[in-house]
């Protein structure tokens, strides 16, 4: 009988252990398991501000592109930009800024004489608009898809393309790169045009455009884009806010004058005086390889 209680009492303890055992053994895996949860949370909080911090910058980059196209378009009405303190690449229009104001009406001139010197006088007294100013800020550089590409049939050194400039229709440009750049590369590729130039026929073709490159005597690159760079995003320029004639005049020379200051800097950048090439939110444009040569 005693011996049997023995028995009933080391069954009963070892049972007892057995369930203690499993109990912790249970959370330990439960805590694991906890910890678990939390990290895979983490992480997927992680990926989703990621997620949203590239989405917020995507709608960053097209606010901006909105702004410099807006500037733009009041810029070819005549309305004279203004520059922001503080900033130096959003402008805004005279319509903005323009304080509502009653002027006092001007008593009738009666002598054509004093009428016609009047005039005069305020011509020459009217200041030097900023738009005047011939540099960068002229020049319609933006980014454009290379949709369909050729050779031109009575040149060998020109390719024929066809590039999506964010338009109703594509631009017809033609391009001396047959020698540079193998027809191949050129397929498919996001570049920087410049599109306000005045059309002009090249061996019977007109061409509508211009795809810039970074050149030297010995190598001539077409100038690389940001990644995430779309057909019809703006290019601007630090310090020079975009104010793009429709159209250049030849006559003028801006593109002429503008040319020297164009160039690589050290890091390969597109840069005008320095100060690079950019869409805004996405980057700037860049040489695959060249450095300190010229922009063209």
């Amino acid at each position: 009988m005693v011996l049997a209680n023995l028995i009933r009492r080391n069954m009963s303890q070892s049972i007892v252990a057995k369930l203690i055992n499993n109990a912790e053994t249970a959370e330990k895996r439960l805590t694991e398991l906890r910890n678990k949860l939390e990290d895979i949370k983490k992480f997927k909080l992680e990926e989703k501000i990621k997620d949203l911090n590239k989405e917020n910058a995507i709608l960053a980059a097209k606010v901006e592109n909105a702004k410099a196209e807006l500037i733009r378009l009041e810029t070819l009405n005549g309305k004279k930009q203004y520059p922001i303190p503080g900033k130096t690449t959003t402008t805004v229009s005279q319509a903005e800024t323009a304080p509502i104001r009653v002027e006092a009406q001007e008593k009738p001139v009666s002598n054509k004489k004093e009428k016609k010197e009047k005039e005069v006088k305020k011509t020459k007294e009217k200041p030097t608009e900023s738009n005047d100013a011939v540099d960068v800020r002229k020049l319609d550089f933006r980014i454009g898809k290379i949709i369909e590409i050729n050779k031109h049939p009575d040149a060998d050194s020109l390719y024929v393309e066809k590039i999506d400039c964010g338009e109703t229709n594509p631009r017809t440009v033609v391009s001396g790169l047959v020698n540079h750049v193998p027809i191949e590369e050129m397929k498919d590729r996001i570049v920087m045009v410049l599109c306000n130039l005045k059309p002009v026929k090249m061996r019977g073709v007109t061409s509508e455009a211009m795809v810039m490159c970074a050149s030297s005597p010995e190598k001539v690159e077409v100038l690389i884009p940001p990644s995430e760079a779309i057909p019809g995003d703006l290019v601007t320029c630090e310090g020079y806010p975009r104010e793009p004639e429709a159209q250049l005049n030849p006559k003028k020379k801006i593109f002429e004058t503008c040319a020297p200051d164009l160039k690589t800097n050290d890091d390969k950048v597109a840069c005008y005086k320095g100060s690079p090439l950019v869409i805004p939110g996405k980057g700037p444009v860049v040489a695959p390889t060249l450095k300190g040569v010229s922009v063209k």
